[in-house]
């Protein structure tokens, strides 16, 4: 039964994120690999959680291979499983003697598979976090209180207590107390409940929005190939939503923010580039953040937000500082090209920037607004997001592109990510893609105006500048970093008591073989 309810968990997991949206499959997922991993031996917990990880990362992760074949996605889809796979070695090595499941090393477990899946290898890759799907779930209110790791490590418990009330119905004729049967789901669905507990306030002062989906020619790779078009876009739909608040039926907004791409001409060497983007600002009197690529440095290029204001042209820049490895930039090319000439594709690495992003725009008729600045797949990146707002960001800007995934569910994963962000620090986001899915997030999460995929559309409206910080936000990576400590110390006690143990034995039957002679 272990090999299928690996499986079976890591299908149910798949439920938990965009578009299912069904968060309860978390932890009821979860239940299923903790029975299954408890007390095998530890290299069948290495394939049991390659199992899971396979079944629940091939189809969630589907879009990265959409429109660059089979093998990039199935790549991806392994090394994130290779986590799943180390994380069963472990737990089924900590239960394999006692055989009874431990809630508490499950959700340690799972809380350190995490965290090393965000940093490794090459930066790491934390899309599909547990807390990324639990945006609507009681759960995931807990994030203002530790971030990411803390609601994934409530729900491995939660569903850690359910497999051993499981377990106490399974084996209540062996001598298990059957009280656990009864305490444990109640531990758990408290753990649940303690969510609702968590404030997610929405006040404040506020300022005005205007967030431009400009979209694209063509879904694909080729999505840029005419990027005056794309420019010319973002530019068209902006001058049309002026014309709603030179008419009287829209506010004057207060920060215009286009886009990931939005000007892949590069509008600080392109003069007919900038000449667009000046016009605009001119024709707004309001500033406008541009997601563009620069030609800089030599041989290389930068993925960047430019900062452009009324009378005063380009006052501020962000450079991307994690730059996607396969897909930005090749680390080790000329190995990676011995397995796929589609290196190959990406002819010029990115840089990665070395500066948080922050920009300050005073409006006149609205409190300063400090925006702190991810672009695309940086808003899954727990320090990038930490860093904007310790440095005093009273909203995030999340500027994506999403055309080179087409019509599948990458962009509502990501959404959904910029909506669990927004209450873990309790900051407004405003979300927006060249092509969808756009919305504006206010703190407790709630996505407002969500826009279609590949159309032309804008999100605009007031929404809160807060100020105050969030627990999570003052606590950082500590809770992460604590539990990773606590995991080592249960795993090393485990270690010298196994040794203990083995060299009792040996002592007992040396002294058996003795009294036999």
């Amino acid at each position: 039964m272990r090999p299928l309810l690996a499986l079976v968990a890591g299908g149910v997991l798949c439920l938990a994120f965009p578009t299912f949206d069904i968060w309860v499959a978390a932890p009821v997922a979860l239940t299923l690999l903790a029975l299954a991993l408890t007390g095998a031996r530890a290299w069948a917990g290495f394939g049991l959680g390659l199992l899971a990880g396979l079944a629940f990362f091939v189809p969630t992760l589907q879009w990265s291979g959409i429109y660059v074949g089979s093998l990039p996605w199935l790549a991806l889809a392994t090394v994130e499983a290779l986590f799943f796979a180390l994380a069963g070695l472990a737990y089924a090595w900590l239960t394999r003697r006692r055989g009874t499941v431990r809630p508490v090393v499950f959700a340690l477990v799972w809380l350190a598979s995490e965290g090393l899946r965000a940093r490794a290898p090459y930066g790491g890759f934390p899309w599909l976090k547990l807390a990324f799907g639990q945006a609507d779930s009681p759960f995931g209110r807990l994030v203002a209180l530790g971030g990411p790791p803390l609601v994934g490590f409530a729900i491995a418990l939660a569903a850690g207590l359910l497999a051993l009330a499981v377990q106490a119905l399974v084996r209540r004729r062996g001598g298990m107390p059957l009280a656990r049967a009864v305490v444990a789901p109640l531990l758990a669905v408290g753990l649940g409940a303690a969510g609702l507990l968590v404030p997610l306030p929405t006040d404040g002062p506020t300022a005005q929005f205007l967030g431009v989906q400009g979209n694209v020619p063509r879904p694909g790779l080729d999505f840029n190939a005419e990027r005056r078009m794309v420019l010319d876009n973002h530019v068209r739909a902006t001058i049309d939503a002026l014309q709603d608040v030179a008419a009287g039926r829209a506010p004057r907004p207060d920060l215009i923010v286009w886009p990931e791409n939005a000007s892949d001409i590069d509008p600080l060497r392109n003069a007919d580039a900038k000449s667009e983007i000046l016009a605009t600002v001119q024709a707004a009197q309001t500033p406008l953040i541009v997601g563009g690529l620069l030609e800089e440095p030599a041989d290389h290029v930068s993925n960047v937000s430019l900062l452009f204001e009324p009378g005063k042209g380009n006052t501020a820049r962000y450079v991307k500082r994690h730059p996607v490895p396969f897909a930005e930039y090749i680390p080790n090319r000329s190995f990676w090209r011995i397995f796929s000439k589609e290196v190959d594709l990406v002819r010029r690495d990115f840089v990665a920037g070395d500066q948080v992003g922050l920009f300050t725009v005073h409006p006149a008729a609205a409190p300063a607004i400090k925006a702190g600045l991810a672009i695309c797949f940086e808003v899954a990146y727990d320090d990038i997001m930490l860093d904007a707002v310790r440095a005093g960001a009273n909203v995030l800007v999340v500027q994506t592109n999403n055309a080179t995934f087409g019509f599948t569910a990458e962009s509502p994963q990501q959404l959904a990510i910029s909506r669990i962000r927004a209450m873990e620090f309790g900051r407004s986001v405003v979300h927006v893609s060249t092509v969808g899915q756009s919305a504006l997030i206010t703190p407790d999460g709630t996505a407002h105006q969500v826009t279609s995929l590949f159309t032309q559309a804008v999100v605009r409206g007031a929404l809160p500048l807060r100020t105050e910080t969030t627990l999570a936000t003052r606590v950082g990576e500590v809770p992460e970093w604590v539990g990773a400590a606590v995991l080592a110390l249960i795993m090393v006690g485990s270690f010298v008591r196994g040794r203990g143990q083995t060299a009792v034995r040996a002592q007992m039957k040396d002294e058996d073989d003795e009294d036999e002679s």
